[in-house]
């Protein structure tokens, strides 16, 4: 069974929106950890607003590795509209966002990331269907914007790796174990 992973840049606070104002640095360790995580991915979940601004950008971008993994991956956008930008592996999922995610996950095949996309993130958290979140925490305050835990049920996670970058960012995995106080 294929893994569903969430990546995701936060500030200190728990902001995921916007995570340039809060994300100034970017250091081999963080580099090092992004290849990591996309490394055992072969297929990507993102939101309808995630895919219109990564579709203009990424295409034309250098910057490596996520460039070249993100253009060629299988890219599936949660979306009730058809797709109105031509990206190379994208389709919109047909069904509802956790069933398809959940027959994903039967299917073969490595991991199916979840990146930027915070409603996404969200509402597979909320269902129970995310196995691991992998995050990069700025040593940052956003004080507003979206963060990606509000709104959810209590979630039981067991730390799976933690290290902090040289320029003080830390990068944290964790196992996704249940949800409630029960779990």
């Amino acid at each position: 069974m294929r893994k569903i992973v969430v990546y995701e840049l936060l500030s200190l606070d728990g902001v995921a929106e916007a995570p340039d104002s809060f994300f100034t640095d970017w250091d081999d360790a963080m580099g090092a950890n992004l290849a990591a995580v996309i490394a055992t991915q072969d297929a990507v979940v993102l939101g309808r607003r995630s895919y219109a601004e990564w579709a203009q950008f990424w295409p034309g971008s250098r910057i490596q590795p996520f460039a070249a993994f993100i253009n060629g991956v299988t890219k599936y956008v949660a979306t009730s509209t058809p797709l109105d930008q031509d990206w190379a592996n994208a389709t919109a999922l047909d069904g509802g966002l956790v069933e398809c995610v959940r027959e994903l996950r039967q299917q073969p095949g490595g991991d199916v990331g979840v990146h930027a996309s915070i409603s996404v993130a969200q509402a597979l958290l909320a269902a129970g269907v995310v196995d691991e979140l992998r995050l990069v925490i700025a040593p940052r305050t956003a004080g507003r914007g979206r963060r990606l835990l509000d709104g959810l049920p209590p979630i039981q996670l067991e730390p799976i790796r933690s290290a902090l970058s040289p320029t003080g960012y830390l990068l944290v995995d964790y196992r996704v174990v249940g949800q409630g106080a029960a779990s």
